[in-house]
């Protein structure tokens, strides 16, 4: 810059006082003798070479910079500020400085550290940690090279040191600082003090807006948070404590919150919060965003640092309720939660981050309580399952309650506990928890009452989970009949039985029943809820399935794409109902054999899961096996098991190694290198995978019996025939005990043993097993169905 400008001054336009001073120095400087800014400025004016005159700290709201800017066509102004209204001096030229990019960083950083230039490869990855960790701000990252340079940590281990002292190493000045900036705090202090000393209403509701800011997330936070919570306070109960549930919030929540979201009028009015976010902004403190479909505000992390820091301890506890009254009020909304669901994530484990005892010291237990197990409630629905079984742990310990005995009190707790339980995979142990939990609520409240009847759908499908598909049936039955007597056939909760039978009738291949029971479901719910409503579109959903699993291709691939329309239109197209439909659209067409399409449908499928839910969630992780096993259909064999190992590596850290999920990707990931020739490797797979799920699942649980049948398979491609066929056997008597004779998977069974006795040279045994499983199937699925004519191709081969 020096070589385009004869002169570059620097004035300090923080204050008059110091703008006077250095305008008049820069007067002496060209030779002429000023006593207050215009004479000074003059001299500016009348210096005919080039000249470069810069602003600094032009921070202040109110004032009129103009003042100071000379007359005249010999120079330029550049000024600094964190006010955005300043941009109206120079619209065009007016330019954010969002940060670094990272190898500037990394050179700041190495070069205030006071390191050997020629040392600077070797740091490159310590200084990228620290280069993160300060979101590349300047000056931070020139305070800690100036922290490491007078020796107080290695570069190595700045970053442990920083987590440990953020406050004291945010304050730490260099020696030769000379801006008002002196440390990068005081940066942000400078803004705050605008909003203390003004004494507008929006400066006071900017202030409160950013202490709870400071209690989530430094990420974008949908504004409509804030309208949702507003409605979230007319439906609060007004119950007493004692006869309130404990997860209910009541009008104790609502005091809690600040002016510019408690309003009396009977609609929202955004008016405040837009104010105090304009303000907020104005100062550099948040980042406005317009995204799709919502607005937003974000802070950089070490704003995001200082907004927490500068309360004290009583004032972090106070503020900390009222953000988790913004979270739990704001849940009565659910399909604002479920459609926002990957933007709010970062916040709720933010605001969780806190220990649960510390939490209860910070106020009434009967208002921490609910703001916990809403959280709680949050986690449970973002599949975040690890977080919410640590949470509810410590719970159980500061409520002194045992986790194993629930207690009328706590039911809310223990519900949550038991779908927690069930996520884990942990089967067995929810269902012993949910049979307690039904018992208490059959003697508090009857054996018809809509708390009971919850229970017991729960209760039914972790039975099903089990593969307990006749008890899973029966229980479903006998809710549905006291649903139908209670509520009515119409009920939107008798529908949701209805579904739930459907389901079970269909997973038992019982698919006439099944497709009958939706249908009914279905006629229903278009007539009483709507065509568009969601739970019609689950019926239809589910209707497809089954039609698919007849074999009805056409009419499921019909079906599928009728409700994706509806479901986009309606819930829109990243709606987690949405991508299910995406996600049974592209397995139907896999079915027919379209893989180009279904392959299509699963990548855009698993881009917007990604994107929404994050690359973690369960849903992604079902998407990609399905894409996975769409990639093997097409004999894509190295892409299959490439996307069946990340999805297996991803489900172990995140469900565990017995998780169902994870042992259905290792049968997967078995089959993908039986078909590439690798048996031994498919062979061990399926051995690893059955040897758990019998531990995990049990020895006659259905995904147990299809890890049997594919080490079977691998078996018998490997020429070991005996074992295969001992193996076909031992899965065919159990799967004709669990499952029945006339089952789909008992007469894949079938199928599998017939082909491993053909290949014995036994051909009147495997005649004989052929013509039993086409007669059966021809009987179950009809003469149509692709396993139906599978069965008419085997036995013809053999003859």
């Amino acid at each position: 810059m020096k070589h385009k400008f004869w002169g570059i001054f620097w004035v300090d336009v923080n204050n008059p006082l110091t703008a006077e001073r250095d305008f008049i120095a820069v007067a002496k400087l060209l030779g002429h003798s000023a006593e207050t800014v215009h004479e000074a400025r003059q001299a500016l004016t009348n210096t005919q070479r080039s000249w470069l005159l810069i602003l600094d700290n032009a921070d202040d709201l109110d004032f009129d910079y103009q003042v100071y800017f000379p007359p005249g066509n010999h120079g330029a102004v550049l000024m600094t500020t964190r006010v955005t209204e300043c941009r109206m001096y120079s619209p065009d030229a007016f330019q954010a400085l969002e940060g670094l990019e990272e190898e500037d960083s990394k050179n700041l950083l190495l070069k205030a550290a006071e390191l050997p230039r020629e040392s600077w490869l070797s740091c490159g990855y310590n200084a990228k940690k620290i280069v993160n960790l300060l979101g590349s701000h300047p000056l931070a990252l020139i305070q800690a090279g100036a922290y490491i340079s007078q020796g107080h940590c290695q570069l190595s281990q700045y970053p442990k040191v920083y987590q440990r002292q953020r406050q004291r190493l945010l304050r730490h000045r260099p020696t030769q600082a000379q801006s008002r900036y002196v440390d990068v705090y005081a940066t942000f202090e400078a803004s705050a003090d605008v909003l203390e000393r003004s004494q507008i209403e929006s400066a006071s509701d900017a202030l409160r807006l950013l202490e709870i800011l400071s209690m989530f997330s430094s990420s974008v936070l949908p504004l409509q948070i804030f309208e949702e919570t507003w409605k979230g306070c007319k439906k609060v109960s007004w119950a007493s404590d004692e006869a309130r549930e404990i997860n209910e919030f009541s009008p104790d929540h609502v005091s809690k919150l600040p002016d510019f979201m408690v309003l009396k009028e009977d609609e929202w009015d955004s008016f405040r919060l837009t104010k105090a976010t304009f303000l907020l902004a104005s100062l550099s403190l948040v980042t406005r965003h317009d995204l799709k479909g919502y607005s937003g505000l974000s802070m950089h992390a070490l704003t995001h640092a200082w907004a927490k820091d500068r309360q004290d301890p009583g004032r972090q506890g106070k503020v900390w309720i009222i953000s988790g009254c913004v979270l739990g009020l704001s849940r009565f909304n659910k399909r604002f939660w479920q459609v926002q669901e990957r933007a709010l994530l970062p916040h709720v484990l933010s605001h969780m981050e806190i220990e649960v005892g510390k939490g209860f010291g910070l106020g009434l237990k009967s208002i921490i309580t609910s703001i916990f197990l809403n959280c709680a409630q949050a986690l449970l629905g973002m599949r975040q399952d690890t977080r919410l079984s640590q949470l509810l742990e410590a719970l159980f310990i500061e409520l002194q309650q045992n986790p194993d005995k629930p207690s009328e009190k706590f039911l809310p707790l223990y519900n949550l506990q038991e779908r927690s339980l069930t996520n884990l995979g942990k089967n067995e142990a929810a269902k012993v928890l949910l049979q307690q939990i039904l018992k208490i609520e059959e003697e508090a409240f009857g054996k018809t009452h809509p708390n009971t009847l919850t229970i017991m759908s729960n209760l039914a499908g972790v039975l099903d989970s089990q593969g307990k598909y006749a008890d899973t049936e029966a229980i479903n039955r006998q809710t549905l009949e006291i649903r139908e007597e209670v509520l009515g056939k119409t009920h939107p909760s008798t529908l949701t039985t209805m579904n739930n039978l459907a389901l079970v009738l269909d997973r038992q291949g019982k698919y006439a029943d099944a497709e009958a029971m939706n249908r009914q479901t279905l006629e229903i719910s278009e007539e009483v809820l709507g065509k568009t409503h969601p739970s019609t579109l689950t019926t239809m959903n589910n209707l497809a399935e089954v039609l698919s699993r007849q074999g009805k291709y056409a009419d499921a691939e019909t079906m599928n794409r009728q409700t994706l329309e509806i479901r986009e239109e309606v819930l829109g197209k990243t709606h987690p109902d949405t991508l299910t439909t995406m996600n049974n659209l592209a397995g139907v067409l896999s079915r027919q054999g379209k893989y180009a399409d279904a392959e299509t449908m699963n990548r855009q499928t698993l881009e917007i899961r990604e994107e929404v839910l994050g690359k973690t969630h369960p849903s992604t992780l079902t998407t990609m096996n399905n894409l996975a096993g769409v990639l093997d259909s097409q004999g894509k064999y190295a892409d299959a098991e490439a996307m069946n190992r990340q999805t297996l590596e991803i489900r172990e850290e995140v469900l565990g190694k017995t998780h169902p999920s994870t042992l259905t990707t290792m049968n997967n990931l078995a089959g993908v290198l039986s078909r590439q020739g690798k048996y031994a490797d498919a062979e061990a797979m399926n051995r690893q995978t059955l040897e758990i799920s019998e531990e995990v699942l049990g020895k006659t649980h259905p995904s147990t019996l299809t890890t049997m049948n594919n080490l079977a398979g691998v078996l018998d491609r490997q020429g070991k025939y005996a074992d295969a066929e001992a193996m076909n056997r031992q899965t065919l008597e159990i799967s004709e005990e669990v499952l029945g004779k006339t089952h789909p998977d008992t007469l894949t069974t079938m199928n599998n043993l017939a082909g491993v006795l053909s290949r014995q040279g036994k051909y009147a045994d495997a005649e004989a097993m052929n013509r039993q499983t086409l007669e059966i199937r021809e009987e179950v699925l009809g003469e149509t169905h692709p396993d139906t004519l599978t069965s008419v191709y085997c036995l013809a081969y053999l003859l």
